[in-house]
C-alpha cells in the first residue's frame, strides 16, 4: 500500500485519564509526533441500561463471566477510532492507547509496514504473546509481519488500521460479545485480515499496570464455575481450531 500522506496517530483517551494523556503527549512532543485525540468512552460513567450494541448473554457464555463496564468502554472507544478514521478521509492511521511508550523510529517503521501489506487490513504492533508465527510480509525496514497461529494474543494498545478495514470493522464487530482484544483478532468472523509483527514495535509505558478496566481480583470474582462454564470451554476450543485453520489457509 502506497503511503500518500503523513500517517495520522489516533490516541484513545478518556477524560479521567489526564495523567496518561499528559505523559504520552509529552513523549510525542519530544519525538515530533502529532497526536489526534479520540475521546474514549468511560464505561464506569455509562449505566448498563444505556449500553449500545451489546449481547450480554452471549458475552457471558463466551467469556465465562459477565461483561464489565470497563470492557464496554474500551470496545466503544475503539469503535469511535474506526469511525474517526473513516470520517477523516485518511487512508490509514496508527491507533494507540494511552499506556504505551512511544519510540523514536515508530513512525518510520509503521509507514514501512503499511507499504508492505494490503490496503484492507489491521497490523498489530504490540501483543502480550505471539505463538507459532507465520511470516507473510517483510517491510523495507526489516520488520516481519504475519499471523499468530495460536491466541488470543492480547492487547490492542497499538495497531495500524486502514480506512477500508475500519469501515468494515465498525459494522461487523457489533454487537459486542467479547473483549476488544479478542474480537479484533477474529478475522475468520469479521472478514478483515488482522496481521501482527513478529516482535513488538514498541513497549508498554510506566502506567501499564494502573488498569482502568478491572483488576485480576475483579476478573476472578466474576468467573462462572463448574458446568456453568461449559459453553465457554466449548467456544474457546472451537476458536482455537478456527484460528489455526485461518492462519494455515491465509
Amino acid at each position: 500500500m502506497a503511503v500518500e500522506m503523513e500517517l495520522p496517530v489516533l490516541l484513545i483517551n478518556i477524560e479521567r485519564a489526564a495523567a496518561r494523556r499528559q505523559l504520552i503527549e509529552g513523549q510525542a512532543a519530544e519525538l515530533g509526533i502529532t497526536l489526534e485525540r479520540v475521546k474514549g468512552v468511560d464505561g464506569s460513567q455509562v449505566a448498563q441500561d444505556d449500553w449500545a450494541d451489546v449481547d450480554l448473554d452471549l458475552f457471558r457464555n463466551r467469556n465465562g463471566r459477565p461483561m464489565m463496564a470497563g470492557e464496554y468502554g474500551c470496545y466503544r472507544s475503539h469503535i469511535n477510532a474506526f469511525d474517526h478514521l473513516v470520517a477523516s478521509g485518511s487512508k490509514a492511521a496508527l491507533v494507540i492507547e494511552d499506556d504505551v511508550a512511544l519510540s523514536r523510529d515508530l513512525m518510520q517503521r509503521a509507514a514501512a509496514i503499511l507499504q508492505a501489506v494490503p490496503d484492507d487490513c489491521v497490523v498489530k504492533l504490540v501483543n502480550h504473546r505471539t505463538v507459532a508465527f507465520r511470516h507473510r510480509f517483510t517491510s523495507a525496514m526489516g520488520d516481519r509481519i504475519g499471523l499468530s497461529r495460536f491466541g488470543p494474543q492480547g492487547s490492542s494498545a497499538c495497531y495500524l488500521l486502514t480506512a477500508k478495514a475500519a469501515a468494515r470493522l465498525a459494522e461487523r464487530m457489533l454487537p459486542q460479545s467479547l473483549p476488544l482484544d479478542s474480537a479484533l483478532e477474529r478475522s475468520w468472523d469479521h472478514g478483515v485480515p488482522v496481521y501482527t509483527t513478529e516482535h513488538n514495535i514498541i513497549d508498554f509505558g510506566a502506567l501499564r499496570n494502573e488498569t482502568l478496566i478491572a483488576s485480576r481480583a475483579d476478573y476472578r470474582g466474576l468467573k462462572l464455575r463448574g458446568l456453568k462454564k461449559m459453553p465457554t470451554h466449548m467456544f474457546r476450543v472451537a476458536e482455537a481450531f478456527r484460528r489455526a485453520i485461518y492462519a494455515f489457509l491465509r
